[in-house]
């Protein structure tokens, strides 16, 4: 995984926008709520989401990490790229967009599912 093949993966997801947040993280959005946070600074890190059945089998992979303040509503810290495979990544990036897009409100939901 590297930052350009993220941006392809979270950049396919409909409502899908970018920001730089705190002047170090590259942050994908859906209705300006965070699903995926990418570290700018070298080596590159990502948190994402995460179903909570599935919070401690990831965590207790070698590289990833439970996310520093983030771990309560069960997101995780990838701090070695390797750590998923590709097809892992997509799943999780997906899983991570769906997550917090199904706790927008209807509206913003409609208006992102019209504009796609």
């Amino acid at each position: 995984m590297n930052l350009e093949l993220l941006e392809k993966m979270c950049g396919k997801l409909k409502g899908t926008t970018k920001d730089i947040k705190w002047e170090i993280d590259l942050c994908f959005l859906v209705g300006e709520k965070m699903y995926c946070v990418a570290g700018l600074e070298p080596p590159l890190t990502v948190s994402l989401k995460v179903l909570p059945e599935e919070f401690i089998d990831l965590t207790n992979r070698d590289g990833i990490i439970p996310a520093p303040y983030l771990a309560r509503y069960k997101w995780i810290l990838v701090k070695d790229m390797n750590a998923l495979s590709k097809k892992e990544w997509q799943y999780n990036i997906n899983q991570s967009y769906n997550l917090i897009f199904s706790k927008l409100s209807s509206k913003i939901k409609k208006a992102i599912k019209e504009n796609a």
